[in-house]
């Protein structure tokens, strides 16, 4: 019967006789284990970052009235003119963005869909700012500011000002960070934008808008949904798109089908707007789980090389056990013992070392104009993470202790002492 006492005594005696090379091996579990916690949280942390920054501000579904030219061309109606040259052969939309017949209604009836976390209206038009002798073009999109700070983290992206004010001021504007900059505006100033019919209303600036993509901030600016209403001459039903975020984003793609086919609207998923995006974010982890799982591997063999060559280094110690009676299951268990102690204690102090890295990474300022909510680098604290660390030091040093130990069973003592 194993006497597991006694066992753990002789692993424990092994170990610290031998403290440099066992230093060695739990420094080698500690810094493999650290580096993968600090690698894989700073970079899971990254990406998370990057992907927030452009799917926080992206609908689950966005709904609009596809702009498209007219099904029956007038040519097309008269057969006389089948085989003629034809001049004319197309006629071409007249607006440039069409609105969404019964929008209200349609937003009443997806907010009771309990799938439905929310359902917004926007209007988007083409205007040209004005400041001065400054003339540019962009976009002007009329929101409910504080539904968009509340569904899409709309907040985020104000550096000056804040949704509520802009909720409030009937004749304020959330102007682009690039605009601002290109007009030298700021909080306070006055705009003027020109709509494609020419007419021309002042605004005042309540807030500073920055998304962190310099093409956007550069055109893009906001107002409230009564004031865009105003300024394109529209009735308080006009409404251009219409913005859905659900409870589960794997619901989109079968709820935009729906849509589409319920109300003859155009309806885009995010996967489906953001198809290119989600190959990056795909390749990003890839490169991530791979570089991480092969610095694991690599501490893996050193932990094993570290261990065998310890096995090796106590032959006459095993020869002298199995002489004074020690069974090779004995033998083999000590220097089990001995690996899984090691694999223990540098786990633990992994685990340690990985946190009181990521942490420190945490705290360093992340300071640039493209993010400015963004203050420090930004960390993943999964605590699964640690969970894998731990897992792997334990069952990687029990491998690497097993094997050299299966050969230690096998030494035949009396070769060992006439080898001397």
């Amino acid at each position: 019967m194993l006497n597991w006492k006694i066992i753990l005594n002789i692993a424990k005696t092994h170990l610290v006789t031998k403290l440099k090379q066992t230093s060695i091996a739990a420094l080698g579990v500690t810094f493999g284990i650290g580096a993968y916690i600090t690698l894989v949280s700073f970079m899971t942390g990254l990406n998370a970052m990057l992907d927030d920054l452009i799917l926080n501000q992206t609908p689950h579904i966005h709904i609009y009235n596809e702009i498209e030219p007219s099904k029956e061309q007038p040519i097309a109606l008269y057969d006389a003119f089948k085989n003629s040259f034809n001049v004319v052969h197309s006629i071409k939309p007249k607006r440039s963005q069409k609105k969404i017949h019964n929008a209200l209604p349609i937003i009443n009836f997806l907010n009771k869909d309990k799938k439905v976390k929310g359902a917004i209206p926007q209007i988007k038009t083409q205007i040209f700012y004005i400041a001065g002798s400054i003339e540019l073009g962009g976009n002007l999109t009329g929101i409910y500011p504080t539904e968009e700070a509340r569904l899409f983290n709309f907040r985020d992206y104000i550096t000056k000002g804040s949704p509520e004010k802009l909720q409030n001021t009937d004749n304020g504007i959330l102007l682009g960070s690039g605009i601002a900059k290109k007009m030298s505006l700021d909080l306070g100033d006055r705009i003027q934008i020109s709509t494609i019919t020419g007419a021309v209303f002042p605004l005042k600036i309540v807030g500073i808008y920055q998304s962190g993509v310099a093409d956007i901030d550069a055109i893009h600016s906001f107002v409230n949904l009564k004031t865009i209403q105003r300024i394109l001459g529209e009735a308080e039903n006009y409404i251009t798109d219409i913005n859905v975020k659900l409870f589960d984003i794997d619901n989109a793609l079968p709820m935009a089908k729906e849509i589409e086919q319920q109300f003859n609207l155009t309806a885009i998923d995010i996967n489906t707007a953001n198809a290119q995006f989600d190959t990056g974010t795909t390749i990003r982890n890839l490169i991530t789980y791979a570089v991480s799982v092969t610095l694991l591997i690599v501490a893996g063999f050193g932990i094993y090389n570290i261990l065998n060559m310890l096995i090796y280094e106590k032959m006459n110690d095993i020869a002298i056990l199995k002489a004074t009676g020690f069974s090779g299951k004995d033998v083999q268990y000590i220097f089990m013992s001995q690996a899984m102690i090691i694999g223990i204690v540098g786990g633990v102090l992994g685990l340690l070392m990985g946190f009181i890295f990521t942490n420190i990474i945490n705290t360093i300022p992340f300071a640039t104009d493209a993010l400015p909510t963004v203050e420090t680098y930004p960390i993943n604290f999964n605590p699964w993470f640690y969970v894998i660390g731990i897992a792997f030091a334990i069952i990687s040093t029990f491998f690497a202790g097993y094997l050299p130990s299966k050969k230690a069973k096998k030494i035949d003592p009396v070769k060992i002492i006439r080898g001397q």
